[in-house]
C-alpha cells in the first residue's frame, strides 16, 4: 500500500536536500542554527506526549533482542523524550544522547534521569567514538542529510560506533526508509513495518559482526 506524503513534508525534504550540497561542516551548522530556532518552544513536535511518538517508542522498543546492553547511543536525540525512555527501561546502562540542537540539549538536561544519562552537542557526521557502543538508535533523522553520498557517510559512521556485536537501530517513515537505510552494510537483524498509522515507519535492526577471538 502506497501512502503519499504530504505536501508540505516533500518541500520540508527538498529544503534538507538542498542543504547537502554543502561542505559537511557548513550543513552541520546550517541545520544547528535551525533547529536551535525550531526549538525556541518547548516540544514542537510533541514527542513526550503525542500517542503516535508514544507507539513508536514501544514498537522500537519491543524490536530489541531480550540481552544486556551497558552502552547506548541515540543520534538526534532531540530534547531526549526517547532517551529518558531508555533510561528507564535500562537504568544501570551508560546513555549518551546526541543531537545538533543545544537549546533543545538543555531541556533534556532539565528532566531527572539516572545517573548514567548524558548529554552531548555534535553532529552526527562529526561525532566519533569508534566501537564504543553496543546499543545505537537513529530515528526521524537520516532524511536531514539529504543526498545518497552523505547517507553514505552517515551509514559509515552510525556503523563505525558500534562495538562487535553491537546493534543499530534505525527507525524512519516507510517507504522513505528503504532508501535511508540503504547504505547500511551490516546484517539485518530484523525489520518490522508500521503500516496502518497516518504515518507509516520502519523499525530495522542490524547486528555488527562479532569480535574473531584470538588463538
Amino acid at each position: 500500500m502506497t501512502h503519499p506524503r504530504p505536501l508540505p513534508e516533500l518541500m520540508h525534504r527538498a529544503l534538507f536536500k538542498s542543504v547537502s550540497v554543502l561542505p559537511p561542516h557548513r550543513q552541520a551548522a546550517v541545520l544547528r542554527r535551525y533547529f536551535n530556532w525550531h526549538h525556541r518552544a518547548p516540544d514542537r513536535w510533541r514527542l513526550r506526549t503525542d500517542s503516535y511518538e508514544q507507539h513508536k517508542y514501544a514498537t522500537t522498543l519491543r524490536a530489541l533482542p531480550d540481552r544486556p546492553y551497558a552502552r547506548i547511543l541515540d543520534v538526534g536525540c532531540s530534547e531526549g523524550a526517547f532517551t529518558h525512555k531508555l533510561g528507564e527501561t535500562y537504568p544501570q546502562a551508560s546513555i549518551t544522547g546526541v543531537d545538533v540542537s543545544e537549546r533543545a540539549l538543555n531541556r533534556a538536561r532539565a528532566h531527572p534521569g539516572p545517573p548514567g544519562l548524558t548529554f552531548v552537542r555534535a553532529d552526527l557526521l562529526s561525532y566519533d567514538h569508534p566501537h564504543d557502543y553496543d546499543l545505537v538508535f537513529c530515528a526521524e533523522t537520516l532524511y536531514y542529510l539529504g543526498t545518497d553520498e552523505r547517507l553514505r557517510l552517515a551509514s559509515a559512521r552510525l556503523t563505525r560506533l558500534l562495538s562487535p556485536g553491537g546493534l543499530l537501530v534505525l527507525v524512519h517513515p516507510w517507504p522513505e526508509s528503504r532508501r535511508l537505510h540503504g547504505h547500511i552494510g551490516l546484517p539485518l537483524l530484523s525489520h518490522h513495518v508500521e503500516d496502518k498509522s497516518h504515518r507509516p515507519f520502519a523499525v530495522a535492526v542490524y547486528e555488527a559482526e562479532q569480535a574473531v577471538p584470538e588463538h
